[in-house]
C-alpha cells in the first residue's frame, strides 16, 4: 500500500450537498477497495487558473489515502466518467511527505516557524 494524494476540482454549480456527495462517493470508493482515507480537505470555491469549459471557478477538494498501487486506474476510471469533476491529479507521498501532512494537519508548528516567531 502506497500514499497518496488527490485533488479534484468540482464544476462550481453544484450545491453544497452535492459537493459533499460527491466527496462520500470517492471516500466510499477507496474504501470499498481496500484502501484508507487519512486526512480531507475540502477548499471550496476558488478561482481557476485558466477557464475550464468556459468556467473561472471550481470546488476544489483534496484526499490523503493510502490503497494498492492497482487502486489508482480505478480511480481515474470513476474521476474520467464523473461529469462533475472538471480535473483531478493524484500525487505520490513518500515518507517525508507523510510525515510533514501529518504534522501540519495534527497543528504542530515546525521548527523553521518557531525559530522564526523567537
Amino acid at each position: 500500500m502506497s500514499n497518496y494524494e488527490l485533488m479534484v476540482i468540482f464544476t462550481p454549480v453544484l450545491s453544497e450537498e452535492e459537493f459533499k456527495t460527491a466527496q462520500k462517493k470517492y471516500e466510499a470508493l477507496v474504501k470499498d477497495n481496500g484502501g484508507e482515507v487519512t486526512h480531507t480537505n475540502p477548499w471550496g470555491l476558488k478561482s481557476l487558473a485558466y477557464p475550464i469549459a468556459k468556467k473561472t471557478t471550481g470546488l476544489y477538494w483534496v484526499m490523503e489515502y493510502s490503497a494498492p498501487t492497482s487502486f489508482n486506474e480505478k480511480l481515474k476510471t470513476q474521476l474520467l466518467r464523473d461529469e462533475s469533476a472538471m480535473r483531478h491529479m493524484y500525487t505520490v507521498l513518500d515518507k517525508y511527505a507523510v510525515l510533514y501532512n501529518n504534522k501540519k494537519s495534527s497543528g504542530v508548528k515546525n521548527s523553521s516557524s518557531q525559530k522564526q516567531e523567537a
